[in-house]
């Protein structure tokens, strides 16, 4: 079972899916950060709408968390159509697939979470939906066997992967849009969760916005989950209102530090350092040191560590940088005397 941290980019439940949904912007006005994208998308939209036709293909890549399901509901939104959700792996036979897109209305959006997951005869049942906006299906068996054309309405897809790479090239190859959601500045987190406090009518300081903000990792779903720890703490410690010294106080007693890192980060960087000397060490080593499994390193620790600097991959492992020893306060010319405190014990 995957572990749940309250930094994880992840949805770590269904609770909160249906939290984000009263928290996105509706409209790309209200949309905060990926400037770029938002430009882009917004020409594209007003020119699909001028000319009275469904927006092209697009597919939305980058990390978790970063806001690719609020934009396909944008989409729909701005161009007066309805949202169909659905994701790679729910998606096993044809016949699924097929009684979603003969539902699709004209300029309708489909939108396929972990696109890169589809399953391969799913996948090439989407080609000529997507290429011709009609599908071929095959009905009885055998001898009997026949081939039924449907046409469909012309409809959007819009696929979300946080793995493009992933993709196969005559699937990646029939998306006209493309939009790389990068991590968000601490001043556009900020604007998010005071949006966010808003709307759920919390009293926030802008300094206590700028202190969870800071430590959200550059993603606006952690952000926002963070909001909702510092405010049940608020409401229990400090009356309700988030000072900046109240969201300290709170995501410090969550295990939150000033940089977004956790119990089980901090663990990492100090194993590499204490007990490896810095590295490099591999990455099946820190697994056992730590009790955790080498998926959970590899996809919910490294990412975060190797964006800010903090380690490098190496040819013969994992290697502890400057930054890491500063953030950890342990000099650099060898191991400190410092207490690791394993997740696993």
């Amino acid at each position: 079972m995957p572990r749940e941290r309250l930094v994880s980019p992840e949805l770590i439940s269904k609770d909160e899916e249906s939290f984000n949904r009263t928290l996105r912007p509706p409209t790309l006005d209200e949309y905060i950060g990926q400037k770029k994208v938002v430009e882009k998308l917004s020409i594209a939209l007003q020119a699909a709408k001028q000319r009275g036709e469904a927006l092209e293909h697009v597919l939305f890549h980058g990390p978790p968390g970063l806001g690719k399901t609020t934009l396909a509901n944008i989409i729909a939104n701005a161009l007066g159509s309805k949202i169909v959700t659905t994701s790679g792996p729910a998606l096993e036979r044809t016949g699924d697939l097929m009684g979603i897109l003969t539902n699709l209305g004209e300029r309708d959006v489909l939108f396929i979470d972990e696109i890169h997951r589809l399953p391969a005869n799913i996948e090439e049942f989407l080609y000529p939906a997507m290429e011709d906006f009609k599908v071929d299906f095959v009905v009885d068996k055998g001898m009997y066997a026949r081939t039924i054309n449907v046409p469909l309405k012309r409809f959007t897809l819009a696929g979300a992967t946080t793995r493009a790479g992933s993709l196969s090239s005559p699937l990646r190859n029939r998306f006209g849009l493309f939009y790389h959601l990068e991590f968000y500045e601490v001043a556009e987190l900020a604007e998010i969760v005071v949006r966010s406090s808003r709307i759920l009518d919390i009293r926030l300081e802008p300094e206590g916005a700028a202190e969870v903000a800071r430590r959200a990792r550059g993603t606006p779903r952690i952000a926002n989950r963070l909001l909702r720890r510092v405010r049940d703490y608020a409401e229990v410690k400090a009356a309700g209102e988030i000072t900046p010294d109240v969201a300290r106080s709170a995501l410090n007693l969550e295990g939150v530090d000033e940089l977004g890192l956790d119990d089980l980060d901090r663990n990492f960087l100090s194993a590499i350092i204490r007990l490896y000397h810095g590295g490099p060490v591999g990455v099946e080593a820190l697994s056992a040191t730590l009790n955790e499994e080498v998926d959970t390193l590899v996809d919910m620790v490294e990412p975060f560590l190797l964006q800010q600097g903090f380690v490098s991959r190496t040819k013969a492992g994992r290697k502890a940088n400057e930054p890491a020893y500063r953030h950890l306060h342990l000099p650099l010319s060898g191991p400190a005397e410092l207490p690791l405190k394993f997740a696993g014990s």
